[in-house]
């Protein structure tokens, strides 16, 4: 048997394979989805102490997920869950002070659920949304800088991307006025955020 005789009988077996593989090479065509660690994510706040201070916080133990393709911001998209009763001014008294002004009890989580994603550069983005928060969901907007995507130099070696962001909001816009005259209103943040590839949390689709 001649090699010009074997070649079309192999044809239809190599085309039967790339079909095969199509749906796969498909299911990798678009973002990644990414779980938050919230080991190694940090919120941290500031806000005016009567005009001495800006008063620092922060929260620990945020969960959420992100979509994120370094290719292709368009189709990025964060959901983030803060633990209010985790905020922490280094003090237990502040602390207990700062959970009543939140009325953490009632109000346990802040959510920010983008909306779109604007490429600013090679490594800025704004991304906007909504923040729930004391009841209340109205529009929110964090400055996101994307820091680096590969795999963890440790064990598990996991796939991680690493990201850092600000924002600012009016506290009064929430409903949270209490204490006007010794707190500002304005609060801004910084939050730095690491997570790792689990497209699990993609079956959600985006928020």
């Amino acid at each position: 048997m001649t090699a010009r005789t074997r070649t079309p009988r192999a044809l239809p077996f190599l085309v039967l394979a790339m079909a095969c593989l199509s749906p796969a090479l498909a299911a990798d065509d678009g973002p990644g989805g990414y779980r938050i660690d919230p080991v190694h994510t940090r919120v941290l706040f500031a806000i005016d102490h009567a005009g001495y201070t800006s008063a620092l916080g922060t929260v620990s133990g945020s969960t959420g997920a992100i979509a994120f393709d370094p290719d292709d911001w368009s189709r990025a998209w964060l959901r983030v869950t803060v633990p209010l009763q985790r905020v922490d001014f280094g003090d237990e008294a502040w602390n207990r002070a700062a959970r009543d002004m939140l009325d953490a009890d009632d109000y346990p989580e802040a959510v920010f659920v983008s909306e779109r994603v604007v490429r600013e550069g090679d490594r800025h983005a704004r991304a906007c949304g909504r923040l729930a928060l004391h009841g209340r969901n109205e529009p929110f907007c964090l400055s996101v800088r994307f820091n680096q995507l590969r795999r963890a130099p440790l064990p598990p070696f996991a796939e991680t991307v690493g990201f850092s962001a600000t924002g600012t909001l009016s506290r009064s816009a929430f409903g949270i006025d209490d204490w006007s005259r010794l707190v500002g209103d304005e609060v801004t943040f910084r939050i730095e955020v690491e997570a790792t590839r689990d497209d699990s949390v993609l079956a959600g689709a985006a928020p």
